[in-house]
């Protein structure tokens, strides 16, 4: 159940800027130039994995999964689209929509399990989050 005290776990956060609300999850940019990552966390309490979710907000998170690969595929023509929800480091149900492109430093390994990039200058997040805010 969504409720007004909602958090999302600090190692997200701390990572990652928020973007919006979608009706179940919050969307989140990851703040790295490496690659158009973003995670989207569904606004319930308690909820380590997929299936602790109901049956409609089941559904939900794969349709907001869908529109996001979508968005992210469009908008920064990735080659291909990585979806994760993993969850060893970070047990709150969180899911990984991120491009990758077959030139990408880490191509083809996945992108998590190194440092991270530099962050987003304060003009790329502005580009991106401008561009970006027709299709979300």
């Amino acid at each position: 159940m969504i409720t007004d005290n909602f958090t999302i776990d600090s190692r997200l956060t701390a990572e990652s800027i928020t973007i919006t609300d979608w009706s179940l999850s919050r969307l989140l940019l990851k703040n790295d130039i490496s690659f158009p990552w973003f995670i989207l966390v569904p606004k319930r309490d308690n909820i380590q994995e997929i299936y602790q979710l109901g049956e409609q907000d089941s559904l939900d998170l794969l349709n907001e999964i869908k529109q996001l690969s979508k968005i992210v595929k469009t908008f920064f023509t990735a080659d291909k689209i990585n979806v994760a929800a993993l969850g060893n480091v970070v047990p709150q149900l969180h899911v990984h929509v991120i491009a990758r492109y077959k030139q990408d430093a880490k191509w083809p390994n996945p992108p998590w399990g190194n440092p991270p990039g530099q962050p987003y200058s304060p003009e790329e997040l502005n580009n991106i989050l401008t561009k970006l805010g027709r299709y979300l």
